[in-house]
């Protein structure tokens, strides 16, 4: 007789991310970037591996993925802070609104101390924007017939 193993919880992901990438205002391939750092962030604190790293993983250059981390740094959806390890080096994390949990319990206690944290000036907000719906294209598409 075998001891059936639990299936491991799925991480929680936040509701930003997840329901709201659509409304950033980067480019497809930042927010296919984000889609692999929040897949490649440790559970529980968002922090990602080094620069170099995830131009191995993502098989860009170092330029390339400085490119695409730009605009997520810009919006304070990926923070950037001095390594311990080097003082050319930055360390790199997801901000605690955007990152992945290991249940909703623990998501909703990580929010309300980023929201406590931002209030006091220790984290900075997300700069997105606030759409009620899905913002409108770009007027009708200019289609051909092929035949």
């Amino acid at each position: 007789m075998t001891k059936e193993i639990p299936p491991m919880p799925k991480p929680v992901m936040s509701p930003l991310v997840t329901e709201r990438i659509w409304a950033l205002p980067i480019g497809a391939a930042a927010v296919k970037f984000l889609s692999y750092l929040v897949f490649r962030s440790e559970t529980g604190t968002g922090n990602l591996p080094s620069q170099q790293a995830m131009s191995v993983e993502y098989k860009v250059s170092p330029a390339a993925v400085s490119k695409l981390l730009d605009p997520l740094f810009e919006l304070n959806v990926v923070l950037r802070t001095p390594s311990e390890r080097s003082r050319r080096a930055n360390s790199y994390s997801l901000h605690p609104l955007a990152a992945r949990y290991e249940s909703a319990e623990a998501m909703d206690d990580a929010f309300a101390q980023a929201l406590d944290d931002m209030r006091s000036g220790k984290l900075p907000p997300l700069q997105l924007p606030e759409y009620q719906a899905v913002p409108p294209t770009q007027g009708a598409p200019k289609l051909r017939s092929v035949a």
